[in-house]
């Protein structure tokens, strides 16, 4: 489990591509040693690290992964947001975080406000019903609160404060980019609850 809490970032340095899926490798300092099988949530996504150096790592994503993420564009260059996973004594700043990216969606707007940023998202297709003002959704792994939703125009807003910004990848986003969403798990099983219950 993940808390949406990023820890650091790192570089893309290589992709192969094959049928099977893509292989990508990263390169980040101050993230600590590395150990193969090891669970690193990248953008959000939960992978797998395949190989590694004193600073780098390799993963490698399926096709599944790929068709319900934005890896499939990832390109060499790319800033990534990195967290491992929360420790049993590690202290929940953010909220459940699973790694399981339900779908993608893309930055609508971005308008500086004093020292913060707000930044409106289109609410992801078929997932609505789980964007609440107040609140929590993943947006490529870093844990947020929705702080503002406009269902007419089917879009939510979220505030980014300057430590988020500069050390996440929140300040390279332009209008139209795609990111990962991943909706709180929580809302999830009360709905399913909902259901078995009728």
């Amino acid at each position: 489990m993940f808390t949406g809490i990023v820890a650091a970032t790192g570089t893309v340095t290589d992709v192969t591509t094959n049928e099977d899926g893509r292989r990508i490798r990263v390169e980040t300092t101050d993230f600590g040693s590395f150990e193969k099988g090891e669970s690193i949530a990248v953008n959000g996504v939960c992978l797998t690290v395949e190989e590694y150096g004193a600073d780098w790592f390799t993963l490698f994503t399926a096709s599944e992964t790929l068709d319900k993420t934005t890896l499939d564009a990832v390109a060499v260059g790319d800033r990534m947001n990195l967290e491992r996973p929360l420790p049993a004594d590690g202290s929940f700043d953010g909220h459940i975080v699973q790694g399981h990216v339900d779908t993608t969606t893309t930055v609508e707007a971005i308008e500086q406000v004093g020292e913060d940023w707000t930044f409106t998202v289109a609410q992801p297709e078929g997932y609505e019903q789980y964007i609440a003002e107040k609140g929590s959704v993943s947006i490529d792994g870093v844990s947020l609160t929705v702080a503002d939703l406009d269902d007419e125009a089917r879009t939510f807003d979220i505030a980014i404060i300057p430590t988020t910004y500069d050390e996440t990848r929140f300040g390279e986003y332009v209008v139209g980019d795609r990111v990962n969403v991943e909706v709180d798990v929580i809302a999830k099983y009360v709905e399913r609850l909902a259901e078995i219950g009728e």
